[in-house]
């Protein structure tokens, strides 16, 4: 398809409105990609190497190699490329290879984003199966409490102290693997070393009387 178009496009430069010829190669020049039949073709090439898991280097080499056989097949022809001929050619070229590598790119990111949707999925539903049994567990042991049928300070207690407990910690590790893969930057700051083990001793000492004996 691509020959065919480049042909197309040679045509219709020796017309007497060689304009036409943009509207199937492109114009010329950097800048985003103009509409072009050689640029809807070059897209749809792109995304198909994607999709068989070509990178954008092979996307770019595959339009350099087939400009290699072009002048390889004119040489051993002895076929005579004329210098406007072969600006015509470059165009064609460059407006193919920036709209499949724009395409590429943009079915690339679709990939990442659906496996980064994925695995953010399968991250809060464990999360939030946790939560649940933990919540279901505490919501038990509250009724019995409730209905006077258990104090607060029998095993029943401790098993809603512990789910609550349990409820903090699974909360407090969510919030620390955000902010860690959030990239916030480090903040530096002097605290006494003293206060913080006993901060601490303070904060162990309460989850190991929950917790009871192992």
């Amino acid at each position: 398809m691509f020959l065919e178009q480049v042909i197309r496009t040679l045509e219709l430069e020796q017309t007497s409105d060689p304009r036409q010829s943009r509207r199937i190669s492109g114009r010329t020049g950097g800048g985003k990609p103009a509409l072009s039949e050689i640029g809807d073709t070059a897209a749809q090439h792109g995304k198909e190497l994607m999709q068989h898991g070509f990178t954008v280097e092979e996307v770019v080499h595959d339009y350099g190699d087939l400009c290699q056989a072009i002048t390889d097949l004119a040489f051993e022809l002895d076929a005579q490329i004329e210098v406007d001929e072969f600006r015509v050619l470059n165009r064609c070229l460059d407006n193919a290879i920036a709209n499949a590598v724009t395409e590429f790119g943009y079915q690339r990111d679709i990939v990442v984003a659906d496996q980064h949707a994925h695995d953010l999925n399968a991250r809060l539903g464990f999360l939030a199966h946790e939560l649940r049994n933990q919540l279901a567990t505490a919501t038990l042991a509250l009724s019995a409490i409730r209905n006077g049928s258990v104090g607060v300070t029998g095993a029943t207690g401790g098993v809603l102290e512990r789910s609550l407990v349990n409820l903090g910690n699974l909360i407090d590790r969510s919030l620390a693997e955000v902010r860690m893969t959030a990239g916030l930057p480090l903040q530096s700051r002097l605290f006494s070393v003293r206060d913080f083990l006993a901060e601490l001793k303070l904060s162990a000492s309460l989850e190991a009387n929950v917790r009871g004996p192992r």
